[in-house]
């Protein structure tokens, strides 16, 4: 291979994760790579709802297709972006360790809040008149009614910095957003507290980058193989698995986090009602090598429990 070919969307995330794989591949002796920036469906329809145009394919659909069609080597994604289905022919990897797949708060610049003096739970649980908070996420949404039933959140998109500015334009008192993302832009001082996943489970693979590429490619294979981490592979499979047991998609209020300890890893799945009324909340845990079958394990208890009636709910509200 002479060069690697790696196709990215164009946000200023994307084009920082593709760049980080791109140097871990160069750090391993990787052939020279060169990025190919692709525009997406989602990133066209930046305005409206995921669970309303299509679903996460829609951040994916282009560049999957030029991996297809051989116009790149390797796709570079959020792996929180991809659907559980994969397309024939096509494999993903864990291309880089795990950064924190927590939720964060983030108060717009004109909120004087002491970081140094406030958590998640003392600023959502404040008895204040209800802040305006801002959020993409229906799983967010519902968990954080589930815990603070009077909050008043409404939806915003785009990417982080379209989301800042509605934030400091006074749209809203406060976003919740991906603290990876925070954090791989240099905007680790826009974080005014760190949910607790305990409070708020996060989306499945958040706070993980993927690579992927063609069943086919054995050298593509062998260099994602080379900077792979094995606790972030593990629980990247983990909670695949979970979602693709449950057969759940962006319309359907879902956390899912695989948490290494020791030799074990701990897979903690949530599947709530889009109002937050009710949640359902459930672990397992087994051994790294087992990690999709703990995935799965934990998808059969939350079944076992009542999570279908959830499920089917939420995917006719959205139809």
């Amino acid at each position: 291979m002479t060069s690697l070919r790696i196709g990215t969307r164009g946000s200023p995330l994307a084009l920082w994760q593709a760049k980080h794989v791109a140097a871990a591949i160069a750090k391993n002796g990787g052939p020279p790579t060169k990025l190919i920036t692709i525009r997406t469906s989602g990133d066209r329809l930046s305005n409206a709802s995921l669970s309303k145009i299509g679903g996460k394919r829609l951040f994916v659909k282009e560049i999957e297709e030029a991996l297809v069609e051989d116009r790149i080597d390797l796709a570079v994604h959020s792996a929180k972006d991809l659907p559980s289905e994969r397309l024939p022919g096509l494999s993903i990897c864990a291309a880089l360790p795990r950064e924190d797949p927590r939720d964060a708060i983030v108060a717009s610049q004109s909120n004087q809040l002491d970081v140094s003096q406030v958590t998640a739970i003392s600023i959502l649980g404040s008895s204040k008149s209800p802040l305006r908070i801002g959020t993409g996420s229906i799983r967010r949404t519902a968990q954080l009614k589930h815990a603070f039933p009077g909050i008043n959140i409404s939806s915003v998109r785009g990417n982080v910095g379209t989301r800042l500015r509605k934030l400091d334009d006074g749209n809203f008192d406060l976003l919740v957003l991906a603290t990876a993302g925070l954090l791989r832009l240099n905007l680790a001082n826009r974080i005014t507290a760190r949910i607790p996943s305990e409070l708020c489970v996060p989306a499945p693979g958040q706070g993980i980058v993927v690579g992927e590429y063609r069943n086919n490619d054995a050298e593509t294979d062998e260099l994602l193989a080379s900077i792979a981490d094995p606790e972030t592979t593990a629980a990247l499979a983990a909670e695949r698995a979970l979602v693709t047991a449950l057969g759940a998609d962006c319309q359907v209020p879902l956390g899912a986090i695989a948490t290494p300890s020791d030799d074990q890893l701990i897979v903690r799945g949530v599947v709530a009602s889009p109002d937050g009324k009710t949640l359902i909340n459930q672990e397992a845990h087994g051994s790294f090598a087992d990690a999709s079958n703990v995935g799965r394990e934990v998808a059969s208890l939350l079944l076992k429990h009542g999570a279908e009636s959830i499920l089917s709910a939420a995917r006719s509200m959205a139809e």
